[in-house]
């Protein structure tokens, strides 16, 4: 008996083969993502304790930006930026999942979405449709249940990737320690350091595809807390540290140089197996350092910048960022371009060759101009924040726009502006509102455009406000 395929199917097939045969000579993608590292936590960002010899070797190797930032003060919607390449304003998603509720503040925080859509095209669809074995290793923290992780985001493996934000510690798990109690990381030997499995993961995987090209989305947990690192590495920090320094944490001191270590692992292995001249490596954070407000003990400090993680100001928001694609990218370069999540998925296009869905619509820029050196600048002129929320770490709801050196927030409750010159100010120290009026409402009525144009979700005023428990926080419940 003779059979023949449907046309359909042979279509189909045909577009699958020449999928795969057309990606065979594309780069491969590497794009690591801390969690919670400050501006200057690097050595090579400033930092006058933490060792970062491996990070600071990428920074050598590729373009260092120093005006880069996280789309949020928070985690989860600078993560779901980087997956769509839409503000998170645009997607609803404004706050870390489930996020902190305040019943009983000034301000009455809008029914925001908490969850990144499975009808989201993902950076991993995009790539995985082009021929890409994609894999994603670490944090997510994009979704309550298991249909919204990363197996069905686009990516064929997910080793660590599920509801929550940082690793636990409870009665069956030991935090960054084995057993991790964490449904999609089997558990390691007793002791197993998190960072160092998710390294050896990733070294396992670059291993199984290096005749083929890869998308490896490593997103440490590290250096969120618990505060917890190996003994031998703490007191190595603990008989370093001075008293005068900016970072005096010997913990987190040690919590970076295990993120250190773990990509200089998965450095070494491109190397090793010959690839990393066709690799580009991504390395950023998903949002400013935690200083440790409300009374808690400093974990980082973000100076010259004010305030940190869950705060309005740059503390809070810019971020490291280093880019690394020999032959594309010169090695030991500089920008002070503005970049921010929402970047990454056109970037990646870009340099992959991989066409962008016919309907893509993204709120970033291409930086590639900018990276291999074709263009000084993009040509935006601004980036934008939307935080209609309270956090526990000091942020009110408000939104922000950075343009060129001047950066205006508006805070939503009180109804106040704050106008700043980083070039002159990085600290934003000197209040600029009433003396430079007409530069105020030039960023404010751009910043007006802009939430019209996102459709940014705003606070309204809470009609259950109680000057007695205003204080009062508890953790969100999901919203379907």
């Amino acid at each position: 008996m003779k059979f023949t395929l449907k046309p359909l199917i042979v279509f189909t097939l045909a577009l699958g083969l020449m999928g795969v045969g057309h990606a065979a000579d594309k780069p491969n993608v590497v794009f690591i993502l801390v969690d919670d590292l400050g501006w200057t936590d690097l050595s090579s960002y400033g930092s006058d304790l933490y060792e970062t010899p491996h990070v600071d070797r990428l920074a050598d190797q590729g373009m260092r930006f120093t005006s880069a930032y996280a789309a949020c003060t928070v985690c989860s919607p600078t993560r779901a930026s980087i997956m769509t390449g839409k503000y998170p304003a645009t997607l609803h998603i404004t706050d870390w999942i489930t996020g902190h509720l305040k019943p009983h503040g000034k301000m009455a925080i809008p029914e925001w979405t908490k969850f990144l859509s499975p009808d989201a095209y993902t950076l991993a669809e995009a790539l995985h449709d082009a021929g890409y074995r994609t894999a994603h290793l670490g944090k997510w923290h994009l979704g309550e249940t298991e249909e919204y992780w990363p197996e069905n985001q686009g990516f064929d493996i997910n080793r660590g990737g599920w509801k929550v934000g940082q690793p636990q510690r409870n009665e069956t798990a030991r935090g960054y320690f084995s057993p991790y109690g964490n449904p999609r990381l089997d558990d390691g030997p007793d002791g197993e350091y998190l960072t160092e499995r998710l390294a050896n993961e990733a070294e396992a995987f670059i291993e199984e595809n290096q005749d083929r090209p890869f998308f490896l989305n490593l997103w440490f947990y590290n250096v969120h807390t618990p505060l917890q690192a190996a003994a031998d590495k703490v007191a190595k920090y603990e008989a370093k540290v001075f008293p005068d320094a900016s970072h005096r944490s010997a913990t987190y001191a040690a919590m970076v140089e295990h993120m250190d270590d773990a990509v200089g692992q998965v450095m070494a292995t491109l190397d090793r197996l010959g690839v990393a001249d066709n690799t580009i490596v991504v390395f950023t954070s998903d949002n400013g350092g935690l200083v440790g407000n409300r009374g808690r003990d400093t974990v980082t400090h973000n100076a010259p910048l004010r305030s940190g993680k869950g705060d309005a100001y740059e503390g809070g928001v810019r971020v490291p960022l280093i880019v690394r694609y020999p032959g594309q990218i010169a090695a030991g370069t500089r920008s002070s371009e503005l970049a921010i999540s929402p970047d990454f998925y056109p970037t990646l296009l870009t340099l992959t060759g991989v066409a962008p869905a016919a309907n893509a619509n993204f709120d970033g820029a291409d930086l590639t101009p900018v990276l291999t050196g074709a263009a000084d600048s993009t040509g935006r002129e601004s980036v934008f924040f939307h935080y209609p929320h309270y956090h526990t770490e000091g942020a009110t709801p408000y939104s922000a726009i950075r343009k060129g050196q001047w950066k205006l927030l508006q805070f939503y409750q009180g109804n106040r502006v704050e106008l700043y010159h980083l070039a002159r100010d990085p600290g934003e120290t000197m209040n600029l509102a009433d003396s430079e009026p007409q530069k105020r409402d030039e960023l404010f009525a751009d910043l007006r455009a802009w939430k019209d144009q996102t459709g940014a979700q705003l606070p309204t005023l809470n009609a259950d406000y109680s000057p007695e428990l205003e204080d009062t926080f508890r953790i969100g419940a999901p919203i379907r």
